[in-house]
């Protein structure tokens, strides 16, 4: 799939680490101008600047972008900057996602801090709202064809972590659906990605101070592989607006990780 994406502009939230980077150098690897936020900068390894240099070294070009995504003005200065240098956009990843500081797993919902909500639906289903809000008149100028990705879960289906995580990847999901309803006649599709378990930076962490088994996580590039495969789709209007697993894409597009491998099977998947 080189050089599908060659001359095609991309933004990518949240992609300072974990899926959004992996998101970020997948659509490098297939020629892509990809716009990397996040609001860690600098010359460390979990920054929007060492994304963008490993998104240059894959073949793309990769442009930083300070933004917290919090704040609407600094969304809105984002999708500015995108219109002044590339006219257009042709996909926005919409990944970026804060994790609450202890993270809420488990419990009750009145045993954590309020506050979870504001971070689990606000940096999350709120930021993927306006980001696609300032993002559907760009990709309308790149034409049909392109795609707004919404970075979801399983969690959006069955209990994951918290009744306020449950609530904004489902809301997530909703919001895909809806959304590829009104964009269908500008030929703009919208899915929600579906990943498994994915050996981020953070989980692998957590992993390791719990000895927790990783065998079946899938790879961040694996998982960004399968979003950009899914880009360029033939059939992805026929998919828009509809739940994609990576590990489905993987098979279906042959889409493998920097160790081969096809994503693996999800364990904990409800299949209907």
């Amino acid at each position: 799939m080189s050089g599908r994406l060659t001359g095609k502009t991309a933004v990518v939230t949240g992609s300072s680490r974990g899926i959004g980077r992996g998101t970020a150098i997948a659509l490098a690897e297939m020629g892509a101008t990809v716009y990397i936020t996040g609001r860690n900068t600098g010359s460390g390894p979990l920054t929007i600047d060492t994304t963008a240099k490993m998104v240059e070294d894959a073949g793309g070009v990769g442009i930083p972008v300070r933004v917290d995504h919090g704040d609407d003005r600094q969304i809105a200065e984002l999708f500015d900057r995108v219109r002044v240098e590339a006219g257009k956009l042709h996909v926005l990843v919409n990944n970026v996602y804060k994790i609450p500081d202890p993270p809420a797993w488990g419990g009750g919902f009145w045993e954590h801090p309020v506050s979870i909500w504001d971070d689990q639906v606000g940096i999350g289903l709120r930021a993927h709202y306006v980001a696609s809000w300032h993002a559907a008149p760009l990709l309308f100028e790149g034409g049909p064809g392109g795609s707004i990705m919404n970075v979801s879960s399983p969690g959006g289906s069955s209990y994951h972590f918290s009744s306020s995580y449950g609530a904004g990847k489902a809301g997530l999901d909703r919001l895909s659906a809806d959304m590829a309803l009104e964009l269908k006649p500008k030929g703009i599709a919208c899915c929600s990605i579906y990943p498994g378990s994915v050996a981020t930076e953070f989980i692998l962490e957590w992993a390791g101070k719990r000895g927790s088994d990783l065998s079946t996580a899938q790879t961040t590039l694996g998982v960004g592989r399968a979003i950009a495969a899914l880009a360029v789709a033939p059939d992805l209007m026929e998919r828009s607006g509809t739940i994609q697993w990576v590990e489905d894409i993987s098979e279906q597009f042959d889409v493998r990780d920097e160790n081969g491998n096809l994503a693996p099977r999800y364990p904990g998947r409800v299949r209907r």
